[in-house]
């Protein structure tokens, strides 16, 4: 699919009255969500999902992104409590000194269980490593345990780790024990300058015979050398779309060579405690993802980038459809493996509440091993100041949470067996709608004969 790559909006400041309020909030300590309008970005990542008719124009191939400021949303004095399955609004005592003074937490009883370990991708650079602590404070002092950036892929040496920003990924990683660093690796060069199908094909079986493999020796050698050698490596993420040079489609087979040789090459690094991520985007998309599943013995965590799209799908349909929520739910378990979500958040429905609820009570349900949410318009809830009923559901849903030990995150439970049928009984399928309703199966004896002499 074409990259919907959406930026983060600029906003014009005005220079007197906006200079004294800045200083005086300054003055006080940072307050939750203020970035500078001076920043310049990174390459934001975004779905690659379905295109539909509103979609924006794409940018040029290769072409740097603007620089850009992003927004601070706007948040009410007084927070309503939003009603969300399975993660009930806590009461935060101990938190008013900490947070804005201008915030006012969500008043309810804390769940008997946690949350699982949470994060946003806040920017790739180290202004994203700034922007935790915002977040955490807009987040009444939750913890966000995981932070989130993404690897260039514009030349090799990029790939290879060779950028300054990992030094301050590093660094936070590194003060706390609990913290879990993910880094998305892409595993071309050029990686969004739409090679052809045809090209593609040809660096896959280059990659599949080994020409590439130094690179990502490279890479293993910077994360050890930058003491964070338990990284989440997400490799070659989406790979099951269309946007990017680490595509799988044109060639299925030598994609899962190439991933089977990258991760053999990076765990042959001394001191490595790597773990690889497996992430498609929600859907079939241009190729079903199972095709590019590259084996248990490389792949550590199953995820899936999941948005609210396409224009019109309700979330039961993305739970439901081909290759969707609950099909990664089920492939993960089959195969013994955790499941995250690196990307997720709103997009062709808008300012949607309900998705955010539902999507929160899903993983609340399901036990991910971390969930990031997407953090810039149009599909965040903290830097963009479009979506403020989705932003008030996230943000009731989570202040001031302590999430559990991704450690000791547990594993989806085995669904209850349905009841056991009578000896000399045949099921008839009625399908489960009908059996929905019934409470279970109807059978048809074969001592039938028998019973009616």
């Amino acid at each position: 699919m074409a990259p919907q790559h959406r930026r983060v909006r600029s906003r014009a400041l005005a220079v007197g009255v906006a200079a004294v309020a800045v200083s005086a909030a300054l003055a006080a300590g940072p307050a939750a969500g203020v970035v500078h309008a001076d920043d310049t970005g990174a390459a934001l990542p975004g779905p690659t999902g379905r295109p539909t008719p509103a979609a924006a124009p794409e940018p040029a191939a290769g072409a740097q992104p603007a620089a850009s400021a992003v927004p601070t949303p706007a948040v009410d004095v007084d927070v309503p409590t939003v009603a969300l399955p399975g993660i009930p609004a806590p009461a935060v005592p101990g938190v008013p000194e900490v947070r804005p003074p201008s915030l006012t937490p969500p008043a309810a009883p804390a769940p008997a269980r946690g949350v699982p370990p949470f994060g946003a991708f806040l920017a790739s650079d180290a202004r994203g490593v700034q922007r935790m602590e915002q977040l955490s404070r807009w987040l009444g002092g939750a913890e966000l345990r995981v932070g989130h950036t993404y690897l260039p892929g514009n030349h090799w040496k990029d790939i290879e780790g060779d950028i300054g920003f990992l030094d301050a990924w590093a660094d936070w990683r590194n003060a706390d024990d609990k913290r879990m660093l993910v880094l998305n690796v892409p595993l071309q060069e050029r990686n969004e300058a739409g090679v052809s199908d045809e090209e593609v094909r040809g660096l896959l079986r280059r990659a599949a015979a080994g020409e590439f493999d130094h690179h990502f020796r490279a890479l293993a050698e910077r994360l050890v050398a930058l003491k964070i050698p338990d990284t989440v490596l997400v490799l070659g993420w989406e790979m099951n779309g269309v946007t990017y040079t680490h595509r799988c489609g044109p060639d299925p087979e030598s994609w899962k060579k190439y991933w089977n040789r990258i991760v053999t090459t990076m765990r042959a690094v001394p001191g490595q405690e790597f773990r690889f991520e497996f992430t498609p985007n929600r859907g079939r998309d241009a190729v079903p993802w199972t095709q590019c599943y590259p084996g248990d013995d490389t792949v550590d965590i199953i995820g899936m980038d999941s948005y609210d799209q396409p224009t019109g799908m309700s979330f039961d349909e993305q739970v439901s459809e081909p290759y969707g929520l609950q099909a990664h739910v089920d492939f993960a378990k089959a195969h013994g493996k955790p499941i995250s979500y690196p990307e997720w958040g709103l997009f062709r429905n808008g300012d949607n509440p309900e998705y955010m609820r539902r999507m929160l009570a899903w993983m609340q349900q399901h036990r991910p091993l971390y969930h990031t949410v997407t953090d810039y318009c149009p599909h965040g809830v903290w830097q963009c100041d479009d979506n403020p009923d989705a932003s008030r559901v996230f943000r009731s849903a989570l202040f001031g949470r302590t999430p559990e030990d991704p450690q000791q995150t547990p594993a989806p439970t085995e669904p209850p067996a349905g009841p056991t049928l009578p000896d000399h009984c045949s099921p008839l399928d009625l399908g489960r709608w009908v059996e929905h309703w019934l409470g279970g199966k109807l059978c048809l004896r074969f001592d039938w004969w028998s019973r009616s002499r």
